[in-house]
């Protein structure tokens, strides 16, 4: 899908090129709605499959479950960032027009993933998978809010600037807190070879140094302020809910991302020792030293957000104005 959509653009191009800076100032299909739409939706479906969104999710819980430690936090922390980088980099400044005129289905589609990412994770019993349908969830955020930018309102060039800003940052944020998230429960495969909830209780007694940092993980995961993940989604919604009020129903998301990773807390962490918990050994220093700077940079984003969002903010309203055109 993704090489049909871009031969589109190639074909299109006078003189034909694929070159992106070239592509971004011609802007080849405007004026062209049917064809533009096309290309458009060839790009997206490529670029959903990659992000994930759904209903194209399905292949990533299985692999991040399949996957080792490593692998999934890899596939987290950078690989799932090419779709949304692809929306930013290519579809929305190439093809503003088809952009606006899609605006509200990319925007239906980041509220359902945002909704459905994080209830289906809420049910699951299984850490790892559950961490991985968090990942739908928290993509989630990024399409609802590009998709805002592209339902044009008067006098809201400020507020889709800061969705932009935001869905970059919840990039960055969500590699570092996932890629820290999927690296700690892999020691949970490395001591008993289980990611099963229900088999432990109590591991805060034997691997306090664990839970702490486990604790840490699901705070910024869940938007606490003090941590990247908080500034991402006050933008998001700030931005996004002053151009399309609709889109703060995907707030009950937040809600139920609270509530998964507290109920995953009290299952394995709290009470008395049980299952796989007795002799689980702590936290060594080459897996706190591999986990814990990825949280340590999400802290500091969220103290110290200037660091990250002067390096953002005047991408964020060229791209405002390239789909504005």
């Amino acid at each position: 899908a993704l090489l049909l959509g871009f031969i589109g653009l190639y074909v299109a191009a006078a003189p034909h090129t694929f070159d992106i800076p070239e592509l971004v100032a011609a802007a080849p299909l405007a004026g062209d709605p049917l064809t533009g739409g096309l290309v458009l939706a060839a790009i997206l479906v490529g670029l959903a499959v990659k992000t994930p969104t759904v209903p194209f999710h399905t292949w990533l819980p299985p692999a991040h479950t399949d996957a080792p430690a490593t692998g999934s936090a890899v596939l987290a922390g950078v690989l799932l960032k090419m779709g949304t980088y692809g929306f930013v980099r290519i579809a929305m400044p190439i093809l503003p027009e088809a952009w606006r005129a899609w605006a509200w289905v990319i925007v239906a589609v980041g509220v359902v993933s945002v909704l459905y990412g994080a209830f289906v994770a809420l049910a699951q019993t299984d850490l790892k998978r559950m961490i991985a349908y968090t990942s739908v969830n928290h993509m989630g955020y990024i399409v609802l809010a590009l998709g805002a930018v592209g339902v044009l309102a008067e006098g809201a060039a400020q507020a889709r600037s800061v969705a932009v800003t935001g869905a970059v940052v919840q990039m960055v944020s969500h590699g570092l807190i996932t890629a820290a998230l999927f690296l700690l429960a892999g020691v949970m495969q490395d001591r008993a070879g289980s990611y099963d909830m229900g088999s432990y209780g109590g591991l805060a007694a034997p691997a306090p140094r664990y839970a702490a940092l486990f604790a840490v993980g699901a705070f910024a995961s869940l938007g606490l302020p003090g941590f990247s993940g908080f500034i991402a989604e006050f933008q998001i919604f700030a931005g996004s809910v002053a151009v399309a009020p609709v889109t703060a129903v995907a707030l009950l998301g937040i809600l139920v991302t609270a509530a998964l990773f507290l109920r995953a807390l009290q299952r394995v962490f709290t009470g008395p020792t049980a299952g796989h918990t007795p002799g689980f050994a702590d936290l060594r220093a080459p897996e706190l030293w591999s986990a814990g700077p990825l949280l340590g940079l999400s802290l500091l984003i969220g103290v110290l957000p200037r660091v990250l969002l002067e390096v953002i903010e005047p991408a964020s309203a060229a791209l405002v104005g390239l789909v504005g055109r």
